[in-house]
């Protein structure tokens, strides 16, 4: 299989910690997404390693017994150790504090700590078998302050640091799932919901594994998945993945169920808000778009996989040691591997091998793998790093040999220009409120992010539309039908379309002499009016002579000052054509000679010099009796620069009656 045919891969740069083994336990904190490495339980050293820091914070600690949990506080305020099954340890790692340890029994009398989440720099969630204590730390006064605590039977727990949100196994099925949501000293009893098991259980014990749970944010909501294994009473093909939403406010509620197709052993991650499903018989993954659209039966959603399965692509242990040793050609990592574990969201750890890899999606390949273009646009406008893939797609459909139907292409402009329309319209509601002074009263007016999703105008013009208009072999009546799809589909979201899409099929129709067609475009306003547009058709009035007259009616419409309009044709080396104009509005007496003459000197183009040099002496003869110029006109320079190019009998002589 080619490179191009995987899309799942692990990161180039993966953490590397020291391999698990009888003297070295590594443990794994999901919110600061950090590995420990505690050899002899801390004495011989701690290296904590994390994704982003390259730098490791390395310590030793007495060995006081076997370390079943260390977790840092955010910011890597404070370290806590769970050596029994009554208490927690702490140390202090702010500077200039106090280094000793102090510890916290856990209120319940009875109870056994099943672990702890950090919540926050200073606070703290121990989770025993009989409820959840929130405790507020003080690292100066070494001590705990207990905030809030619940009595509940507890079986096993999960925390999702993104959302704050820790979920309690209760009953003794274990299926009653019980939310607490933390924020700023608070917390919050969310009301509590039941998974619904394959079966009914034979035996009353416990039959909800934390194995098949995860929770994760998709599409910034929270999830609870829920790995529900083929049943063999039922009559279902296989095992599948059920998303509980879980709100902030009101009931946990089923949504969608991923079918896998498949029974066997799998693992979850979530990566750029995909569902990613690992298959380890088949050490192959699926992933799953909650987005796109699937088979609603009226209270869930019905999903299959985005794409056929496919290996993670096969990833090379670069060999460590000294140079001479790294000579050595790299190790095949072993996928899929049974001492694999997975952390949400898209975190890959093999202890035994010493990696923390983050999984990634790779774009590219899934082109090719997706046929419909509709669908693989809907797939790809909720993808973080698609631009660029997105453009590259744009070019693919108009090109030869993979070119698409215009309805298929008028799709995808649709589905590019409503993501665009939303953002501008998202944009004018920031201005509107920011003109109306609500940022003061409403500090929640952020300004709209302008992810990659937005693929503006000036996005398709240069990485697809001018490049897709120079092939040579390209039919002219697809090049303009493309264009014009694409300006149709701008106005029917009322998006203003810019001067260059519109100078763009105007250069297209003139190269292949479709004067005709220009012509019905302007005159059934298909191009819209605007002043670039108008000086272009100025410039085309030595082709196509009816262009002169429709430039004019499109500025009149615009009701620009006939002055601006010589400006911009200046500005624009359309000498010839502005002095058309001034003619063509009988102005031509009272023009300035020497801005005319000074915009032909710039073209360095003689013969239109000349032209322009004996418009004006013929204009003082007629005028003044003579065709010299006047001092006041300041046009010495360029009597001096004519004398100089064509000689002083070129000038014209006074004729005298």
């Amino acid at each position: 299989m080619g490179e191009e045919d995987y899309y799942l891969e692990l990161c180039d740069r993966p953490v590397h910690f020291e391999k698990a083994n009888p003297v070295n336990c590594v443990f794994f904190d999901e919110a600061n997404k950090q590995v420990f490495a505690v050899r002899s339980g801390g004495a011989t050293g701690v290296v904590v390693k994390g994704p982003d820091d390259r730098n490791p914070i390395s310590f030793r600690m007495e060995d006081k017994g076997e370390v079943k949990c260390i977790k840092f506080s955010l910011e890597n305020k404070i370290l806590a150790v769970q050596r029994t099954s009554k208490t927690v340890d702490f140390s202090n790692f702010i500077p200039d504090s106090s280094q000793l340890e102090y510890t916290q029994e856990c209120k319940t009398k009875n109870a056994n700590i099943l672990g702890f989440c950090w919540t926050s720099s200073t606070e703290i969630v121990f989770i025993t078998d009989q409820g959840i204590e929130f405790y507020q730390v003080l690292p100066e006064k070494r001590s705990l302050k207990l905030l809030k605590s619940q009595n509940i039977n507890v079986n096993w727990y999960m925390y999702c640091p993104e959302g704050a949100v820790i979920l309690l196994s209760t009953t003794v099925l274990g299926n009653v799932l019980q939310p607490f949501y933390f924020r700023a000293g608070t917390m919050s009893k969310l009301p509590k919901f039941e998974i619904e098991l394959p079966a009914v259980p034979k035996s009353v014990k416990l039959n909800l594994s934390e194995r098949d749970i995860a929770m994760a944010t998709i599409y910034g909501q929270l999830y609870v998945l829920f790995l529900r294994h083929h049943s063999r009473t039922s009559n279902s093909t296989g095992a599948e993945v059920v998303l509980y939403h879980l709100p902030r406010e009101g009931a946990c509620k089923k949504m969608h169920i991923l079918k896998l197709n498949r029974t066997g052993k799998f693992a979850l991650n979530v990566v750029d808000n995909l569902v990613v499903v690992h298959h380890q018989d088949t050490e192959t993954s699926v992933i799953f778009d909650i987005k796109l659209r699937g088979e609603f039966d009226g209270t869930v959603t019905f999903h299959h996989p985005v794409l056929p399965a496919r290996s993670i692509q096969p990833y090379q242990i670069p060999m460590a040691g000294p140079a001479p040793v790294t000579s050595q050609s790299p190790v095949p990592c072993k996928l899929y591997s049974s001492s694999w574990i997975v952390f949400q969201p898209d975190i890959i750890i093999s202890a035994s091998q010493g990696y923390l890899w983050n999984l990634q999606v790779k774009l590219q390949p899934i082109v090719n793998l997706l046929p419909d273009k509709g669908r693989l646009m809907d797939f790809l406008l909720q993808r973080k790093e698609c631009k660029m893939v997105i453009l590259s797609v744009c070019s693919q459909m108009l090109s030869e040999s993979d070119r698409a139907t215009l309805p298929v292409i008028a799709t995808v402009f649709d589905k590019l220009n409503h993501e665009y329309k939303k953002y501008l319209d998202a944009e004018q509601s920031y201005t509107t409120a920011l003109e109306a002074g609500q940022s003061r009263s409403s500090p929640l007016l952020k300004r709209p992010a302008r992810t990659q999703a937005v693929i503006d105008q000036s996005d398709m013009y240069t990485h697809v539309l001018s490049v897709f208009t120079e092939k040579k072999d390209m039919s002219h009546k697809f090049v303009i039908a493309v264009l014009m799809e694409y300006i149709r589909s701008l106005n029917q979201f009322q998006i203003t379309v810019q001067h260059y899409l519109h100078e763009l099929v105007i250069k297209t129709l003139v190269q292949h002499n479709l004067f005709y067609m220009l012509h019905q475009f302007l005159q059934y306003h298909v191009l819209s009016d605007s002043k670039p547009l108008a000086c272009l058709l100025l410039s085309l009035e030595s082709f196509y002579p009816p262009a002169h007259q429709l430039s004019l009616d499109m500025l009149k419409r615009l009701s620009t000052a006939n002055d601006e309009i010589v400006e911009v044709l200046l500005s624009k080396h359309q000498v010839l054509a502005a002095l058309r104009f001034i003619r063509g509005i009988g102005g031509h007496d009272n023009i300035s000679a020497r801005k005319f003459l000074d915009a032909a000197k710039q073209t360095e183009d003689n013969m239109l010099f000349y032209t322009i040099f004996r418009f004006f002496e013929q204009r003082n003869q007629r005028l003044r009796g003579n065709p010299n110029f006047t001092p006041g006109e300041h046009c010495e320079e360029h009597v001096a620069f004519f004398k100089q190019v064509f000689g002083d009998q070129a000038l014209m002589r006074p004729t005298t009656f």
